[in-house]
């Protein structure tokens, strides 16, 4: 006999039952928030040409995509990355607005991970991306909107880190270091790695008060005090410049009243070379990962032929699954629901009482008793199931169980 196949391929998985019903009642609240902000949905492919997301666009390295072609022999992807379909749709249908544009999105990215990280290669993520503005205060509605959309499912406890690409890129243009030395320095930067960092600086004859600079990125993280210290290291225009749209960035959030939630990581760097100003993390208890990524790409759009700043965010559910499955799965969802059960000779009587309670807006279900099942086993398994009430019909007259 052929074999039959129950399980599925190493890093995706199946959602069913409460936890199903759980995500897509979070999903809705988050994306109520987006709405009310003014962001609006859209829905890009599935899968793309792998051009929208090669290597020189700054997205995900080629051997981590699940490529494959079409009849006419292109080479297509399953989209590793919201953010690049994102920019391609912004580039050919807002070319020539030049106004704010602001989108949201619920959709699944694919990336092919090594099975030995033991990460999920399906998510679902959830998204804002504001189109159009470059200003600072476009910076502090998207994280703003970061807080407000992490609160909206019951998060309480959680912390979004704020770093800014242009600090490292100005003592990195001040350096002079090559790409392979410049690679090797931002791995040692990103794993807080203060002895790697001081040796590589060493063989690369890096001195004086950029070498000090350097050494003193992977401890300048923590309160908006580290903002001060970040100003005192370098007099570097770019770095400097940095620093100071940070402090204006925190100075609206303030404003805002999510301050609280708020940290720096100046030592922060994305494997996205499209990110161009800030960039931040959300992270929280419970998960490993970061639960919030983002940033700002004021260049991406350019490659598909519009010239305009842009920054967003993706919140990955499938974290937001793990901090609050305890928590979450055992509230009241927008999704529960009563149950009428009947013998067969009162269907009519049911059916009369299924459709009152659904014209109420009631979600009810209808199931007609089999003889071989008992109504205790209906009633099991529907109240593990999550059903608020069940209704068995056994005469003219319903018995509330």
């Amino acid at each position: 006999m052929e074999k039959v196949l129950l399980h599925t391929p190493v890093g995706v998985r199946d959602i069913y039952g409460r936890e199903c019903v759980a995500k897509l009642t979070m999903e809705n609240k988050i994306n109520k928030v987006f709405n009310l902000y003014g962001y609006r949905n859209i829905q890009t492919p599935t899968f793309e040409f792998f051009d929208i997301f090669h290597k020189e666009r700054g997205s995900v390295a080629s051997k981590n995509l699940y490529k494959f072609f079409d009849r006419e022999g292109n080479t297509l992807v399953l989209r590793p990355d919201m953010t690049p379909s994102i920019a391609r749709l912004a580039a050919k249908y807002y070319m020539d607005v030049n106004v704010p544009v602001k989108l949201c999105y619920n959709a699944n990215t694919y990336i092919n991970n090594s099975e030995l990280q033991g990460k999920l290669k399906e998510i679902t993520q959830l998204g804002c991306e504001l189109i159009n503005d470059d200003s600072v205060e476009a910076d502090a509605e998207i994280i703003a909107l970061v807080v407000e959309a992490l609160q909206s499912v019951g998060l309480e406890e959680f912390l979004v880190e704020i770093g800014q690409v242009d600090f490292y890129r100005g003592l990195l243009q001040e350096s002079g270091l090559g790409k392979s030395a410049e690679q090797k320095l931002r791995q040692l930067i990103e794993n807080k790695n203060d002895f790697g960092v001081e040796e590589l600086l060493n063989e690369e004859n890096v001195t004086g008060d950029l070498k000090k600079a350097f050494l003193k990125l992977p401890e300048l993280f923590g309160s908006a005090e580290v903002l001060d210290t970040a100003k005192k290291l370098t007099e570097n225009k770019k770095a400097v410049k940095a620093v100071r749209r940070l402090e204006k960035l925190y100075a609206i959030l303030e404003d805002y009243g999510v301050s609280k939630y708020i940290s720096f990581d100046l030592g922060m760097l994305s494997n996205y070379n499209y990110y161009t100003g800030i960039i931040f993390k959300g992270y929280t208890y419970g998960t490993g990962d970061q639960i919030v990524t983002g940033g700002r790409y004021d260049k991406l759009l350019s490659q598909f032929g519009k010239n305009a700043a842009a920054i967003g965010f993706a919140i990955s559910m499938d974290q937001i699954m793990i901090a609050l499955s305890g928590k979450t799965f055992a509230e009241k969802t927008d999704y529960d629901y009563e149950v009428i059960i009947y013998e067969p000779k009162f269907r009519k009587y049911a059916l009369q009482l299924a459709t009152e309670l659904r014209r109420e807006g009631i979600r009810t279900e209808l199931i007609p008793k089999k003889k071989d099942i008992s109504i205790k086993e209906y009633t099991d398994f529907k109240k593990e199931d999550g059903a608020l009430k069940v209704i068995y019909v056994s005469k003219d007259g319903a018995v509330e169980l």
